[in-house]
C-alpha cells in the first residue's frame, strides 16, 4: 500500500520503440503522455532508460547527463518542481563551430549553457556542496541544441523525461576555466544568431547557481545507481531563452569568464 505502481513493461517497450522510430526517421509522433498516466515521471524516466539500455547495446558510448528544466517559470509550466535529466552520448558531441548538417533534427532550438566536465567520481549519498566542487575539473562554454520527437513541441513533463530530456545534440568551447576563475552565479550571457542578438541571461537563471542544478543531477545519480563518473560532461541548464533554429543560422554565446561557443546549421526543413 502507497508504493508507485510498476510501469507496465509492454507499454514502456512500444513508446520507447516509438520514440526510437521517430528519431530513425525524423518523423515527429503525437504526444506520449495520451498513453502514460499524468505526471508518471517513474513511467517516463523508465521509457528514457529503456532507450538508453538498447542505445549502449547499439554500441553508443555514454560520456555524461543534461539537465533540464531548470528554469522555475518553466517548471511551473510543466506542474512539476524539480528539473529533469536526460543522458549525452559521444555521438551528440558537436565540435565548436561545426556545421550541423540539415536533416539531422527534426525541429531543434538552441539554449546557451555552463558545462562541468568532472574529475573525480562523486559516488556519494546526499553530496555536500564542498564534495561536488572538489570533483569538478574545469567548465565550459557550451550550446545545447535541444529536440523534441513529439510533434510541434507539444510536450508535457511526461513527454520530455522519455524523450531523453528533448535532447539533440551539444557544442563545447574547448578553453577549459577552473571554478574560481569566474563567477558562475552572476556571470552574463549572451547569445546572438546570425549577428543578431536573440538571448540573454546570466548564470543565476539556472536554479540560481548552475553548480544548484549539478548538485541536483549528482544526488539524483546516485539515488538511481548511476553515478557521476570521472570525465563525465555536466550541461547544467540554460542560461537565457531558448531559440529556435530557422534555417542556415549561426549562433554564437558568449559567457563573461568562459569565452565563447559557435553552433552552425545548414538549411533547415521544419518538420511537424
Amino acid at each position: 500500500m502507497g508504493q508507485t505502481p510498476t510501469p507496465d513493461a509492454a507499454l514502456i517497450s512500444d513508446l520507447a520503440q516509438r520514440l526510437r522510430t521517430a528519431l530513425d526517421t525524423r518523423v515527429a509522433i503525437d504526444p506520449l503522455r495520451t498513453a502514460l498516466p499524468d505526471n508518471d515521471l517513474a513511467a517516463a524516466y523508465a521509457v528514457q532508460q529503456a532507450n538508453t539500455d538498447h542505445w549502449l547495446a547499439q554500441g553508443r558510448r555514454l560520456v555524461g547527463r543534461k539537465i533540464g528544466l531548470t528554469s522555475k517559470s518553466v517548471q511551473a509550466q510543466l506542474g512539476v518542481d524539480q528539473p529533469d535529466y536526460g543522458m549525452l552520448f559521444a555521438d551528440m558531441s558537436v565540435c565548436d563551430g561545426e556545421e550541423v548538417p540539415a536533416g539531422t533534427l527534426l525541429q531543434p532550438k538552441v539554449e546557451a549553457e555552463i558545462a562541468l566536465v568532472m574529475e573525480r567520481d562523486l559516488d556519494v549519498a546526499q553530496a555536500t556542496m564542498a564534495e561536488l566542487i572538489s570533483a569538478v575539473a574545469y567548465a565550459l562554454p557550451a550550446i545545447e541544441i535541444v529536440d523534441s520527437r513529439v510533434a510541434n513541441w507539444k510536450i508535457g513533463i511526461v513527454d520530455t523525461i522519455a524523450d531523453n530530456a528533448s535532447s539533440g545534440l551539444f557544442v563545447l568551447g574547448n578553453r577549459p576555466v577552473k571554478l574560481n576563475d569566474f563567477d558562475a552565479r552572476l556571470c552574463g550571457m549572451v547569445m546572438e544568431r546570425n549577428g543578431d542578438q536573440v538571448s540573454i541571461g546570466a548564470g543565476a537563471a539556472c536554479l540560481g547557481h548552475p553548480l544548484n542544478a549539478a548538485l541536483w543531477l549528482a544526488r539524483k545519480m546516485v539515488d538511481c545507481g548511476q553515478p557521476l563518473k570521472a570525465g563525465d560532461i555536466l550541461m547544467t541548464g540554460a542560461l537565457g531563452p531558448m531559440v529556435a533554429v530557422t534555417g542556415a543560422d549561426r549562433f554564437e554565446a558568449r559567457i563573461a569568464g568562459l569565452g565563447s561557443v559557435r553552433a552552425v546549421f545548414g538549411a533547415q526543413e521544419q518538420k511537424a
